[in-house]
């Protein structure tokens, strides 16, 4: 990224200064405590993520969000090529009679399918549907290319953009009728591979949410009113928001059986000369990572990036006053940054000189960057530089000597502190609730519930009925891996009978 240039002064404070602009409306005029959803809204503009476009539910994402998607984007693939998973693309549309084909999956996406029915003035014969998602797309192209054991397992990677015609409530990020994802889809000649990567996976999620952006997740398998259609069983990554008490579905790896290889003919010959199908899977996680992110680390002052996804992690910036000698500073300041870039940060430095060093700051708290340095006569005298961390707003001096080792520590501090906050933020919110009296009580009260379950299909659809109201109805968010003890004799807090395991329940995006 380009430093944004400025320093016009000649050496000393003699020269004509420059008429210093007086903007205004920098701040957000919302605050995250007392009105979120239009809080949410504003950041997400005023930070420079995104742009609002005359469709609704449709965003542009801009440079500042699209470089946090790059960066989980580097990480991702890097990872996956260990799994020998290769990268490809597939159309975007597909044709209504394979989509039709594995009944369960298209009854499950079938009220946000968008359908292209015109060329122009000309009725298309037969509509095309753009996909919601691509096992439909993909799968023709397996059966063509999976023959014999020798050719599995097959483990492909696509990164795109979906459309589903969401009606209800869109949010940038979090619920939008196009968004980009990467969607792998793989094959597998035994059910006990599909298994091991369907985990493989999800450690993956979990390590782009909590070391990444900073955000606590859960790791859990769905329920079955929960997974995803036509599946066998659904695995996910669930975050929660404290300032909403809702829960969000992360990223989720599915093991999908058999039941899309019999739908389309995926059989191989094993090395004895038999027939089988394949086991399959598919896995995605999206640009919602962005809104959460957002969420649960935005303040009042805007944007609070993590400095592993941050695009500029570091800012630099001249503060001269009274006579002091405007070029050594701004030269200190690209100095600096040029030191930080050598050293492998994403550094940069605000030269401008029509704007004021305290307009600056402003700017750059609201687009969130993790550490400011600020440059001055007596930080050149002394051979230091101030550091404002974004995070806790906390100041300090420190030696321009060995400059990158201690941004280094200062970085990963913040990092570390933006989980460590999350994390008790999330925790405290989390409710154990083993009677509906309490169940209820803590659903008021904007928590994520655990709570003993019979793991009923049709007591999860009872109590989502009986939750139903203005803030919308409570579900299983997931049933984690890492189960608490269940005692003896415990009873489903909702219909009394012998509970099998223990659920995250909440309401959620």
């Amino acid at each position: 990224m380009e430093d944004v240039n400025l320093c016009g002064g000649s050496g000393s404070g003699g020269g004509k200064k420059k008429e210093v602009k007086k903007e205004t409306g920098l701040g957000l005029s919302n605050k995250k405590d007392e009105n979120f959803g239009d809080w949410y809204s504003e950041v997400v503009v005023k930070g420079d993520m995104m742009a609002y476009y005359d469709i609704s539910g449709c965003y542009i994402f801009k440079p500042w969000s699209m470089a946090i998607w790059g960066i989980m984007k580097k990480f991702f693939d890097a990872e996956i090529e260990k799994m020998n998973v290769e990268n490809c693309y597939f159309p975007m549309f597909v044709s209504s009679a394979v989509l039709q084909k594995e009944k369960d999956h298209i009854e499950g996406f079938a009220p946000e399918v968008a359908w292209v029915t015109k060329s122009g003035d000309t009725e298309l014969e037969v509509p095309i549907a753009i996909r919601p998602t691509s096992e439909t797309i993909m799968y023709p192209h397996f059966s063509k290319n999976i023959r014999g054991h020798r050719d599995l397992p097959y483990k492909l990677n696509q990164w795109c953009n979906v459309v589903r015609w969401e009606t209800t409530n869109p949010t940038p990020f979090i619920r939008s009728r196009e968004f980009l994802w990467q969607e792998g889809h793989t094959a597998f000649a035994t059910k006990a591979e599909a298994d091991e990567e369907v985990l493989e996976v999800l450690e993956l999620y979990r390590r782009i949410y909590e070391d990444f952006l900073a955000i606590p997740v859960m790791k859990g398998k769905k329920s079955e009113n929960e997974k995803f259609a036509g599946g066998l069983y659904t695995t996910s990554v669930e975050a929660f928001v404290p300032n909403t008490g809702r829960g969000v579905q992360g990223a989720t790896s599915h093991c999908l059986g058999q039941n899309f290889a019999k739908m389309f003919d995926i059989n191989f010959e094993d090395a004895k000369g038999e027939k089988g199908m394949v086991w399959q899977n598919s896995w995605a996680y999206s640009t919602r990572t962005i809104g959460v992110m957002v969420m649960v680390h935005g303040d009042d002052k805007g944007l609070v990036l993590p400095p592993k996804v941050a695009s500029v992690q570091v800012i630099v910036i001249p503060v001269p006053y009274k006579d002091a000698n405007v070029q050594d500073i701004c030269d200190a300041c690209s100095e600096t940054a040029q030191e930080l870039k050598k050293a492998g940060f994403r550094a940069k430095t605000d030269l401008r000189d029509n704007y004021s060093p305290g307009w600056k700051y402003s700017h750059w708290e609201l687009k969130g960057v993790p550490l400011r340095i600020e440059i001055g006569p007596k930080d050149l005298d002394r051979n230091q530089v101030r550091v404002v961390r974004r995070d806790n707003g906390a100041k300090q001096d420190i030696s321009r000597t060995n400059l990158a080792d201690q941004i280094k520590d200062l970085l990963d501090n913040v990092q570390q502190s933006l989980f460590d906050a999350a994390k008790q933020k999330r925790d405290a919110c989390i409710a154990v609730a083993k009677t509906w009296e309490e169940f209820t009580k803590a659903l008021n009260e904007r928590r994520m519930i655990l709570a003993p379950w019979c793991d009923e299909e049709e007591v999860e659809r009872d109590v989502k009925a009986r939750t139903k109201g203005e803030m919308g109805a409570c579900k299983t968010l997931c049933t984690p891996f890492d189960q608490p003890e269940l005692p003896e004799g415990m009873l489903c807090f909702a219909s009394g009978k012998p509970a099998k395991k223990w659920t995250y329940w909440g309401r959620s995006y």
